[in-house]
């Protein structure tokens, strides 16, 4: 069984930037700065032998490069406890429509359709029992939060592995956009 999950990588720079977002928060295991990423797509644990069938089918999608804007953050929460910090991304058609095309191709390759919402965000930190103080000026300070516009030029499958320290994500192949995908409107 391989884990596997589809995502945008980000620069450098700006894995960076978030990076020094993190501290202050007891009960937080902040996100590697490596392993930042925004997720097109999570797919969990498939028999390796699928792996191929999913490569071969993210290989068909098509779609341009555009231009991509992080901004604001937020938590996710159950029964009233913050569970995850995250850094939001402003309304991007393009990126919901290499979400789609994304989650087409991987149906077509066997996967049964992905039953949440899409949601695009970069996850800064997982939280276990933090003061809900602290979390509430981690979201004032960092709620202006903008960073500059990359440019997507593609999209990647990563293999996840886990571990005490944390996940290690590899990259398993990566998929150039391609300038005479078709545009959305």
């Amino acid at each position: 069984m391989i884990r596997l999950f589809v995502a945008l990588s980000l620069p450098a720079g700006l894995r960076q930037r978030l990076a020094l977002m993190g501290g202050g928060i007891p009960g937080a295991k902040w996100v590697e700065t490596e392993n930042l990423h925004l997720t097109l797509r999570f797919i969990g644990e498939v028999e390796e032998g699928l792996m191929q069938d999913i490569d071969d089918a993210l290989l068909g999608v098509d779609s341009p490069p555009f231009e991509l804007v992080l901004a604001g953050v937020g938590h996710w929460e159950t029964r009233g406890k913050a569970t995850a910090l995250w850094a939001g991304v402003e309304k991007s058609p393009e990126l919901l429509h290499l979400h789609e095309r994304v989650e087409a191709a991987l149906m077509r390759a066997g996967l049964p359709p992905e039953p949440r919402k899409f949601a695009p965000h970069v996850t800064l930190a997982r939280l276990k029992n933090p003061p809900s103080a602290r979390v509430g000026d981690f979201l004032r300070e960092h709620g202006v939060f903008r960073a500059p516009p990359f440019a997507v030029q593609g999209f990647a499958l990563y293999s996840s592995i886990l571990g005490a320290a944390g996940p290690t994500y590899r990259e398993e192949a990566f998929y150039p956009l391609s300038p005479n995908g078709p545009v959305t409107e």
